[in-house]
This record gives C-alpha cells, sequence and structure tokens, in this order.
C-alpha cells in the first residue's frame, strides 16, 4: 500500500511543481509522476535533516512542503539540462 501512496503523492507533488514552475512542460502522467517522486526523495531527505516526523505520524508537513520544492529544483534541472 506504501507504494501507490507513494505514486499518488508523487503525482500531486509533480502536478504541484508544474503548476508553479514557469514555462511550459510537455509531461505526462509518467513523467509527472517521476518528477513528484524524484521531488519527494529530496524534499524528504531536506525535511527529515529539519524536524524529525513524531513516533507513529502519518503526516509529515515540513516533508510535504520540501518535496515541492525538491520537486521544484528537479524540475528547474531537467528544463536546463535535458
Amino acid at each position: 500500500m506504501h507504494l501507490v501512496w507513494s505514486v499518488i503523492v508523487g503525482f500531486l507533488v509533480g502536478l504541484l511543481a508544474r503548476a508553479i514552475m514557469p514555462g511550459a512542460d510537455h509531461m505526462g502522467f509518467v513523467a509527472t509522476t517521476i518528477l513528484g517522486i524524484v521531488g519527494s526523495l529530496i524534499g524528504g531527505f531536506i525535511g527529515g535533516a529539519v524536524a524529525r516526523p513524531a513516533e507513529g505520524a502519518l503526516f509529515h508537513p515540513p516533508g510535504l512542503v520540501l518535496s515541492v520544492v525538491g520537486a521544484l529544483i528537479a524540475l528547474f534541472l531537467w528544463q536546463r539540462f535535458a
């Protein structure tokens, strides 16, 4: 079930990053999902270093916000080097 949630959250984070970043991004569902998952990995790493989630917490707000920031970083790099 964790994998399904990772894909859903990754897609939503990827959509948010594409909506925030200016410019046209011709990405489909799979590319948007991969962008969001990569951004979540980057943001989750940074968010875990900033603030650890409470034991047994279902939601980690800094991790979610930094997932979008991580996706923006990944999208910026994708636009510059692809």
